[in-house]
């Protein structure tokens, strides 16, 4: 078993994962493309889709990532960090870590259910609607558990999903502070649009202690319009507006990388703001099962090539080749037997 190389800490959740149509969207108001909180009359959502539609049940949340990365990594380099209740759902995430190489230090809430998300896919589309649950319930005081805090000092890399935000700013701050000063290469994935957009605050006050940043392009543009940014819509100008807001050590260069679909992949970082492109390689739209886990599947096989020193050129490469391979799955699953990509 391999050292933890890379930490990641996030909201645990299981993604329930249905075929929907545009009436499921209206009956809960929800967004063909889009990802919010349930609100009370959402949360409705949950037991109809299980008891009216035939779903499966997939690792979601902070493990779409670091599942990700684990495929190209040793079993055993991957860590995460996250709460959870002590029922079926935590079971079943605790059974893909086991499967796929990946090192859980969760903290365990007695009597409280595992945060869901409801994922309705309409054609290419895909509606994320959360119920955080006991992801809300995370305590400060875990980070400073044996496990955890061995794992942390252990890894190169801290990644945090920014969903976190929206009920743990000030614990995300205060642990980048710590380990952007410790050393630690800190990634910060912008997650979703109304995280810029209600959180912006918790971001800004965060991307002093961040060495990268990974989006998409919603999310960009959703950073640029909270920011005050006056080309919002231009991604490689946004790429550099996000790469040159301060840092605590103007000595670290920021990296920002955005995708956008089957568009090229913008990559700026801040010791040139030069913007770099990287065509993405274009599957035939019958192979297009499920874009639900896209993103943190990029993110994560970026991640695991960047800490086994890949060239930067390759990471992204990695990274493109993992979101191809997962929106060819129902939910955040991966080829088995594995495909050598490193």
């Amino acid at each position: 078993m391999a050292i933890p190389i890379l930490f990641c800490i996030g909201n645990a959740l299981i993604d329930i994962i249905v075929t929907g149509s545009n009436d499921l969207l209206a009956k809960y108001d929800l967004q063909p493309n889009g990802a919010i909180l349930a609100n009370e009359a959402q949360n409705a959502i949950y037991q109809d889709i299980i008891k009216n539609y035939t779903v499966t049940y997939v690792a979601g949340g902070i493990q779409n990532a670091a599942r990700s990365a684990a495929y190209i990594l040793p079993p055993g380099s991957v860590v995460y960090t996250a709460c959870v209740g002590d029922d079926d759902f935590a079971e079943q995430l605790k059974a893909a870590n086991a499967k796929e190489g990946v090192l859980d230090v969760n903290q365990v809430v007695k009597g409280e259910q595992t945060g869901a998300c409801a994922v309705i896919i309409t054609g290419h589309n895909r509606s994320l609607c959360t119920s955080l649950r006991s992801a809300v319930l995370f305590d400060e005081a875990h980070l400073e558990s044996e496990p955890v805090k061995s794992a942390m000092n252990g890894a190169k890399l801290v990644y945090f999903e920014a969903y976190f935000v929206a009920h743990g700013a000030g614990i995300f701050k205060r642990l980048a502070e710590k380990m952007y000063s410790a050393g630690k290469i800190c990634v910060l994935n912008f997650s979703a649009p109304y995280i810029l957009q209600s959180f912006n605050f918790a971001i800004q006050d965060m991307l002093p202690y961040i060495d990268m940043v990974i989006c998409n392009e919603t999310e960009a543009v959703a950073w640029a319009k909270s920011n005050g940014h006056h080309k919002s819509s231009d991604l490689a100008d946004i790429g550099k507006a996000i790469a040159i807001s301060p840092g605590s050590d103007s000595a670290r260069r920021r990296i920002v990388i955005i995708t956008h679909g089957a568009q090229p992949t913008i990559v700026v970082s801040s010791d040139t703001l030069e913007v770099q492109e990287y065509p993405v390689r274009k599957l035939e739209d019958s192979k297009i099962v499920d874009t639900n886990a896209a993103g943190d599947a990029f993110a994560g096989g970026l991640l695991g090539a960047y800490v086994l020193g890949e060239p930067f050129d390759e990471c992204i490469d990695i990274g493109q080749k993992m979101a191809a391979m997962v929106i060819q799955q129902v939910g955040a699953q991966y080829q088995w037997p594995k495909v050598k990509l490193v």
